[in-house]
């Protein structure tokens, strides 16, 4: 932000749901030094410039070498020979137009550090960090140490004394509603909510709205003691007044104080090391002094220990033992030792990536005193990803000499690399994680040999906020296919890598593009994607054609990675439900109590009146059977769709809603305020008066039921007008009616404007739960109703001819276009009906736009990580102890690296299976016939021992006991029952079977059907050799089946 107190919140806008603008504002006043600029250096400069600090300066001496092109993304063979920091201050410069970038070509020295807030150091020496650990510490400048060497790394922070955190975690504070209070000592609160609590002893809450005890609306915040998961105790109210009803508790996030210890104290602590992998406890602290060693070895040789090379890997051994002497670790892993002297010459991207993001979210702690910092060291290795076996570790050994790759050579060898160079991928996804990911891809060299390739699709185009995090983006791409502009922009990064982009998405709908010759051509998937449906989709795709799967997502400054590995892990598996999430409709209505219940409201309000409605009137305008179809749907939902196409159609002046000019706009925008702010609570409030009581002599108006009280329109309250012309303006664009922003005018307008007075009407019924509107929208219309209808259809007989509306699809970026204005006044009003504390701009767009908060150094680190399990599956590691799923929050520096979990297995008669096992059936006899279904059934007897008794294709029955089917092909059994042709890409089909051993069993293995040339007279196209895949599970009632649909999407193929 160079300084500027104005943020860029178009550019800024996800990373602003993770920092929030204070924040921001402190980071803006930050200079920082990055000294070294190999690939640790360049990662964690470009998170540092796109997260927004008021300068960088990176400090490099040294000049581009081969081994520096396997990590550094930023310096390309024609750099070689050059400054490494002034070869990448321009692509530097280009990542966020908001910070200074410069170059220092110079050494490091005191007067150069003083200038600086944060000091980061990469590839420096013991001696250098305890110097100028020492001058920070006692010149009050926050220090990060970041080093990697191979499938190891280190981070260290120090930040001085007495520095004050102002917000622990990012995470909103606890609001609740509250439901009873105790008059005793301690009091004790209690509420009913949809949430829990989250609060922990200790915790500091302040209380509002409370109606009775209301001496807790006037007291400080207040500590508590958690009782259970819906209670907590506080302070002694047994001399306050006695309870009554309603009231919010909100907790109040306190700051405080964390003391550092300068490097060469904390150097001999080993109680500031920070666990991120609870199996490599003694790893952790032995490399510890492994790598105080290394840098020994460095400082008395020269050099780094040469890759595999067993004579410095038993000196270095014989260093930490030493060192050992005095720091008294329990237990060395003298394993990690030796392989950190094997495989310290090594530069890996993927290493470099994570501790970049790390490191680098440590910098904006450091300006930002958001989150808490790491306290003070941490270390990881990935030394798993090493061969398993010890013919393959040989192989490691075998490096390369000038070339790109040299820094991944000198861990994994030449053998290896050219495996790398051969695999073909596929990445879904080119958004922050795939453009993450195609940048270690291009630097490692995957798909970069003659026989590999990359293949990555992504529907979406380039929008300004993507470019805060996305950072193969610049402006001038803004607009384009982001597949496309990100493949150039790692061809760039390495001219070798051969990739196709593509503009689709995956989904049943392209089954007919990404087929089984596609998946069957691939070696492995990387998913890149923002919604756990497709996700879910993905992994069902990968498991139906057994390809390994990597996947990872960020929310925030939250990540998780898993890999999934065929016969070895369990795969991502189903969506799980998010009904327990969804807000009950009659919350939405008539009961709100959270400012998200507002905000939904106000979004559904929008849809229906700007989108729902207008959409349903062209339905009618051009569909004959549109009526027909609607009422279909039930009297209930029918009256109300066809009245509300009634009133768009008809003119105001006869009783309908149609604009003619702007002024009348205007009119219904105020109108519908009177309704829905005053007229609309009015009649709750008749329905259920304020003093209430239920059955059991309750109040009916208590717990999560707040009771509301209606608005009265006021022409100088800013919140009332700016509903009335976002309103006013939406709804003139759904007619074509231009609009205005000028407040004069529509004051001027709104004096002239007669509201319908309100009548309170005894026969309207206000449903209390969801159940009871379900069942009043099935019960059966009476012949009023069904009078109504018919007088519905014949009024819009008339009106065929209308002009046709314009539906507006909701947009939360642009700030100009309304969208946000109606949905912001519309909450905040419905808020202020229900006492319930009104949302900002910025955080009601992330909640009704549904704004994945998103910062780039999460998305780095997460991205590392994948591609480590990268490394593992093109070892074609076997062990399951090998992999890694990992979770963490950088915000707390909270790291869990465990075991993927095995997947569960299932029995059918007696024998133990899981979903990657199958029933291989050669589709074809020898004499190139196609196999009946007899034989299909016999051969799977007689490999199996299982009777197949039943078998369904969705919810078809294509077998149970017919014989005259036993003699006819599969295929044509399948055509017979459906009455359709198997589509012409359909490769896989999935059946499901009914064993007679076992006919109660839930999961079964597929049964795998294959043959060439199959279906000649349906399909010429198709070539030799397919594949249907059977899949079994008789309590299945759908079946995935492929789409006969083209892609509606244009394929663009770019090969770089």
């Amino acid at each position: 932000m160079a300084g500027n107190s104005e943020i860029d919140e178009g550019f800024y806008s996800r990373q602003l749901y993770v920092l929030g603008h204070e924040a921001m504002r402190r980071m803006g006043a930050a200079n920082v030094l990055i000294a070294g600029l190999k690939g640790l250096g360049v990662e964690i400069a470009k998170n540092v410039i796109l997260s927004g600090v008021k300068a960088v300066t990176v400090q490099d001496e040294g000049s581009a070498v081969w081994s520096d092109l396997s990590s550094q993304f930023y310096l390309g063979e024609c750099h070689l020979g050059q400054n490494r920091a002034s070869c990448s201050l321009q692509q530097l410069s280009s990542l966020n137009p908001h910070v200074e970038v410069s170059a220092h070509t110079g050494p490091l020295d005191e007067e150069l550090l003083l200038r600086f807030q944060i000091v980061v150091l990469t590839d420096s020496s013991l001696d250098d960090q305890k110097r100028f650990g020492q001058l920070c510490h006692s010149h009050g400048i926050k220090l990060i140490v970041a080093d990697t060497k191979g499938l190891c790394g280190q981070l260290f922070c120090d930040f001085g004394e007495k520095f004050e955190v102002l917000e622990r975690d990012g995470e909103m504070p606890a609001s609740l509603m509250i439901e009873r209070i105790t008059k005793e000592n301690p009091g004790r609160v209690i509420w009913t909510d949809d949430q829990k609590h989250g609060l922990s002893d200790g915790s500091k809450v302040v209380f509002s709205d409370v109606q009775g005890m209301t001496e807790l609306n006037s007291i400080g915040p207040v500590e508590i003691k958690v009782c259970d998961e819906y209670s907590f105790s506080i302070c002694d109210t047994s001399s306050f007044s006695e309870y009554e009803r309603g009231g919010v508790v909100t907790e109040v996030k306190q700051p405080f104080q964390l003391d550092f210890k300068p490097l060469s104290e904390a150097l001999h602590d080993r109680e500031l090391l920070i666990l991120n992998d609870y199996g490599k406890i003694s790893r952790h602290n032995t490399l510890h002094l492994a790598f105080q060693a290394l840098h020994d070895f460095v400082k008395n040789k020269q050099r780094l220990p040469y890759s595999w090379c067993q004579t410095d890997a038993d000196s270095l051994l014989e260093m930490v033992r030493e060192l050992n002497t005095v720091a008294e670790v329990e237990q060395l892993d003298e394993a990690a030792v030796r392989l950190l002297s094997c495989t310290a010459r090594g530069d890996l991207a993927p290493i470099n990536a994570f501790f970049g993001g790390l490191a680098a979210q440590e910098v904006i702690k450091a300006c930002s005193r958001k989150f808490t910092p790491l306290k003070q060291w941490m270390y990881f290795d990935a030394l798993e990803c090493l061969p398993e076996d010890k013919d393959r570790l040989a192989e490691c050994s075998v490096t390369s000499t000038d070339t790109r790759y040299d820094g991944q050579t000198a861990v994994f060898g030449a053998s290896f690399q050219k495996r790398l160079g051969n695999q073909k991928y596929f990445l879904v996804g080119a958004g922050a994680i795939g453009c993450e990911l195609l940048k270690n891809f291009a630097l490692i060299g995957l798909g970069a040999g003659e026989e590999g390739h990359i293949t990555v699709t992504d529907m979406d185009y380039i929008e300004r906020s993507n470019l805060n995090r996305q950072f193969l983006f610049r402006s001038p791409d803004i607009g384009k296919a982001k597949s496309e502009v990100a493949a150039k922009a790692v061809c760039q990064m390495n001219p070798q890598m051969k990739i196709t982009s593509h503009q689709n998405r995956v989904d049943a709908a392209s089954e007919a593009l990404y087929d089984y010759s596609f998946f069957k051509g691939l070696d492995g998937v990387a998913a890149a994607l923002d919604n756990v449906e497709a996700r879910v989709y993905l992994d069902s795709r990968c498991v139906l054609h057994q390809k390994p799967m990597l996947e990872g997502g960020t929310l925030g400054s939250k990540g998780h990675t898993l890999v999934v590995v065929p016969h070895l892990t369990e795969p991502y598996g189903p969506a799980k439900s998010s009904s327990s999430n969804a807000i009950p409709l009659c919350t939405l209505k008539n009961f709100p109590h959270r400012i998200e219940h507002t905000l939904q409201w106000a979004r559904d309000q929008f849809e229906g009146l700007f989108k729902q409605t207008p959409e349903n009137v062209n339905c009618f305008l051009r569909d004959p059977g549109f009526v027909e179809r609607t009422l279909s749907h039930g009297d209930v939902e029918a009256t109300e769709t066809l009245e509300a196409v009634w009133r768009g159609l008809q003119d105001m002046e006869a009783g309908g809603q149609r604009p003619k000019s702007w002024e009348d706009c205007v009119s219904w925008a105020r109108c519908k305020w009177e309704t829905l702010y005053n007229n609309d609570i009015r009649q709750l409030l008749h329905c259920f008066p304020p003093d209430e009581v239920t059955s059991n002599g309750l109040p009916f108006w208590s717990g999560s039921k707040r009771c509301p009280h209606p608005l009265t329109f006021d022409p100088k309250n800013s919140t009332h007008v700016g509903y009335v012309m976002a309103a006013a303006n939406l709804y003139g664009q759904t007619y074509g009616i231009k609009g205005t922003r000028d407040n004069g005018s529509i004051e001027q307008i709104l004096e002239k404007v007669q509201t319908p007075p309100f009548n309170p009407k005894s026969s309207v019924k206000i449903h209390l739960t969801d159940q009871e509107m379900e069942e009043e929208r099935k019960k059966e219309s009476g012949d009023a109703e069904k009078a109504q209808l018919e007088e519905l259809k014949g009024k819009l007989s008339s009106l065929k001819n209308s002009a046709q509306m314009h539906p507006i699809d909701f947009e939360k970026d642009d700030d100009t276009n309304f969208h946000m204005d109606f949905i912001v006044a519309a909450s905040n009003l419905r808020a202020e009906n229900y006492d319930i504390p009104a949302a900002d701009r910025h955080q009601s767009k992330r909640i009704a736009g549904r704004i994945i908060p998103a910062i780039a150094t999460t998305t780095a680190a997460v991205a590392g990580l994948m591609c480590l399990e990268l490394f593992k599956l093109v070892q074609g590691h076997k062990k399951i102890e090998s992999y890694r799923t990992s979770y963490l929050n950088l915000a707390v520096q909270y790291f869990v690296l465990s075991q993927p979990s095995r997947p569960p297995d299932f029995q059918v008669a007696g024998k133990k299976y899981t979903l990657w096992d199958d029933f291989l059936v050669e589709g074809r006899c020898h004499n190139q016939q196609e196999i009946t279904l007899e034989d299909m059934l016999q051969n799977i007897k007689e490999k199996s021992g299982l009777t197949v008794s039943a078998l369904y294709y969705g919810p078809a029955v294509l077998y149970m006991g017919q014989e005259e089917r036993l003699k006819k092909s599969v295929s044509d059994v399948v055509k017979m029952v459906t009455k359709a042709d198997i589509p012409p890409h359909q490769k896989v089909l999935e059946l499901i079977p009914s064993f007679e051993e076992d006919e109660d069993c839930e999961t079964v293995p597929p049964i795998r059907l294959s043959w060439s040339d199959w279906n000649q007279t349906a399909v010429q196209t198709l070539e030799a050799g397919v594949i249907w895949r059977l899949f079994v599970c008789p309590q299945m009632t759908l079946v995935r089946r492929s789409s006969t649909q083209q892609q509606s999407h244009s394929t663009l193929t770019s090969t770089c």
